[in-house]
């Protein structure tokens, strides 16, 4: 089994990027649990999502304590909160930033890659140049550097369940595949 954990804002679309990510998987006939974890949080508070990812059913429904994998959707939670908490020895943090993966202070423990998914979605045109929506350039990111699925199927999993302007936001993820 693998397990993910996110770390995002409201608003930023972390939770729609689990959903798309668990759709695009589970239609290569895995089996997928996604679901976020908050309160009454208002835009821009912290929220988390989970991913779990198995060849068979999972019966687990607990919140995720040591995950595999960490995304970070908001790089000022590296500072704010500690996003490695649990994470397993060895695991991979993969972080939308436009720093080098170097430049982070727990890269001695865990392996690192950063995306600076926030300009390809200002690139384009997702969410507004104060508050781009990211979610899309993170799931393609992810999906690249953890081989999870394929591009078609992550693609196709964004233009089924992203409404608003679903070719740009393809567009997105294409190119932060590229970029990973």
């Amino acid at each position: 089994m693998v397990e993910i954990r996110f770390h995002g804002r409201g608003g930023q679309g972390t939770v729609v990027a689990s959903k798309i990510l668990a759709d695009a998987i589970a239609k290569e006939g895995n089996w997928v649990q996604a679901y976020p974890e908050f309160g009454v949080e208002r835009r821009g508070s912290p929220v988390v999502a989970f991913i779990r990812i198995d060849s068979k059913p999972i019966y687990d429904k607990s919140r995720i304590y040591a995950p595999d994998h960490v995304v970070v959707v908001d790089p000022t939670l590296v500072e704010a909160i500690d996003v490695t908490e649990g994470l397993k020895p060895g695991g991979s943090i993969i972080i939308n930033s436009d720093r080098k993966p170097e430049d982070f202070a727990f890269r001695q423990k865990f392996t690192i890659r950063t995306i600076n998914a926030t300009e390809i979605a200002v690139n384009n045109r997702l969410g507004t140049l104060a508050s781009p929506i990211v979610n899309t350039a993170i799931a393609g990111a992810v999906i690249k550097i953890l081989g999870l699925t394929k591009l078609e199927s992550l693609c196709q999993a964004i233009r089924e369940g992203i409404p608003i302007r679903p070719e740009d936001n393809v567009k997105a993820a294409e190119e932060a595949y590229a970029r990973a």
